[in-house]
């Protein structure tokens, strides 16, 4: 899981009832963080300050939340919970929490009208851990995936988490997924998908039938993925396994990237172990691989959306 880098901890806010939820990761002292962002419509907070140019060299907690843009606001309530434990960027006048933040669309699921606010997003961060509930889970709960071929063939999506080791040098994912593709395992047999008759369509099935006109009048989607490792890197070198978790992502997800997904990938170290930045991208890279698959093959029904857990 993310959480086997030392320090890191999650915390879920599940609402099965209106199909929604955020995501916490709580960070250590002196994580620093970047982020790449290849969707056409991502909804963020405070991304830009993530950039390679940018000052600031430090992030305490990331929020992944359902709600689309109205999320957003959940951020709140990690800051909230953050200057209570006296952690954040300390100026003159007060301690300032760095949460940037990502959100998923799923008011097309549950309920358009209730979404994670301030208080569910402090929940969240009482209940992180080390233990990773995966599946239709938090930030997860809403996600939908396989929508290519219209909402009425799609399948649920999640949350997921991975991590691999190489030596003393680890490296975890968590992937929220919610998107236009089709989930696929390594021989590129879909995983969780578009079903036609209980059957997944086949990739020819995929190009043929394609539709732009399906997904965008019904569906709006994102993948958001989260990398993290003990590696010590500079904002620069995190910038580069930010970007390389978008190979781990067109990997697991086809097609990926579409113009109707706003996919947005961080990612996060905490400076204990030095690594060459191509080890550890190329180990980011597979992490968000198995991460996106365990989002799926935990996810349940809800609201309609068969899931592969009953």
């Amino acid at each position: 899981m993310i959480t086997d880098i030392q320090g890191i901890k999650v915390g879920h806010y599940t609402d099965e009832v209106n199909i929604t939820g955020c995501t916490v990761i709580l960070c250590p002292t002196n994580t620093v963080a970047s982020c790449d962002v290849r969707g056409s419509s991502p909804g963020s907070r405070e991304l830009a300050l993530l950039a390679p140019d940018k000052q600031m060299q430090e992030v305490h907690a990331i929020l992944l939340s359902g709600g689309s843009a109205f999320g957003l606001g959940a951020a709140n309530g990690v800051m909230k919970y953050l200057v209570e434990k006296n952690i954040g960027y300390k100026t003159p006048w007060a301690i300032v929490p760095i949460v940037p933040s990502a959100i998923i669309f799923d008011l097309n699921i549950g309920s358009s009208t209730v979404f994670p606010t301030e208080n569910n997003a402090y929940e969240a961060c009482t209940k992180a851990s080390q233990k990773v509930e995966q599946g239709s889970v938090g930030a997860g709960t809403g996600a939908v995936v396989g929508k290519w071929n219209g909402f009425e063939s799609a399948m649920k999506g999640g949350i997921g988490t991975a991590s691999m080791k190489n030596g003393n040098l680890v490296v975890g994912a968590l992937a929220v997924v919610n998107a236009v593709g089709d989930v696929v395992g390594k021989d590129g047999v879909t995983i969780s998908g578009a079903r036609h008759n209980g059957k997944f369509f086949t990739s020819q099935e995929r190009l043929t039938r394609f539709n732009n006109e399906r997904l965008l009048t019904r569906n709006t989607n994102t993948t958001l993925v989260v990398v993290a490792s003990n590696a010590k890197l500079n904002k620069v070198d995190t910038n580069r396994v930010a970007q390389r978790a978008h190979d781990g992502m067109a990997r697991a997800i086809v097609p990926s990237h579409t113009t109707f997904d706003g996919d947005v990938t961080f990612a996060l170290s905490t400076g204990e172990v030095t690594a060459p930045i191509d080890l550890v991208a190329e180990m980011g890279a597979q992490v968000t691989v198995e991460a996106i698959r365990n989002a799926v093959r935990f996810a349940k029904s809800l609201g309609g959306v068969s899931g592969l857990v009953s």
